[in-house]
């Protein structure tokens, strides 16, 4: 079994929203999820962020304040004594036809070659079907987590087959870390 989890960003560790989180102080953390990825890091997992960020592509924000929301990011779990060691983003729109947008697996083969590390077998979580298809294609074992869009991915129901779902990613590290909720 891998010890890499790959995590989606938006929904699964930040609030998401329709119209993009555009600034750091729209940034917000889920509830324990800044804890819950320390926990994974401490006991010596290898924490990723694969995020789409069309918002780039589409004028909304710029590098800078993605590279800024993703220090806020790194300083709360790093207060928490974890980290993350690695982040990959897609900044390209949905019709740019590039190979990093999820679903399309790009993001986790940057990742696993960033890293040296197999993405067969690790841990993709995420809360919306394209997370899912992205891990499943390079043969990660895939999570959904009901925050975010989970709920309405839930909901849909197409393509999750066997797929654990869990309440928030706090749930899903008691599970990996065989910890009771």
């Amino acid at each position: 079994m891998s010890k890499l989890i790959i995590l989606d960003r938006d929904g699964v560790i930040n609030h998401d929203s329709d119209n993009y989180i555009r600034t750091v102080d729209e940034w917000i953390p889920l509830p324990g999820s800044a804890e819950a990825i320390a926990r994974l890091s401490k006991a010596g997992y290898t924490i990723a962020v694969a995020t789409n960020q069309s918002g780039l592509a589409r004028g909304y924000f710029s590098e800078e304040t993605l590279h800024a929301m993703h220090q806020k990011m790194q300083d709360l779990v790093s207060s928490e004594g974890g980290k993350i060691d690695c982040i990959k983003y897609c900044p390209h729109g949905p019709d740019d036809q590039c190979n990093c947008r999820k679903p399309l697996p790009g993001l986790i083969e940057q990742i696993s070659e960033t890293l040296g590390l197999p993405a067969e077998s690790s841990w993709m979580v995420g809360d919306s079907l394209r997370d899912l298809q992205a891990g499943q294609a390079m043969g990660c074992n895939v999570a959904l987590v009901k925050t975010g869009k989970g709920v309405r991915t839930l909901n849909k129901g197409e393509g999750l087959n066997g797929v654990p779902v869990f309440e928030d990613l706090a749930a899903f590290t008691n599970f990996i870390l065989n910890e009771p909720s």
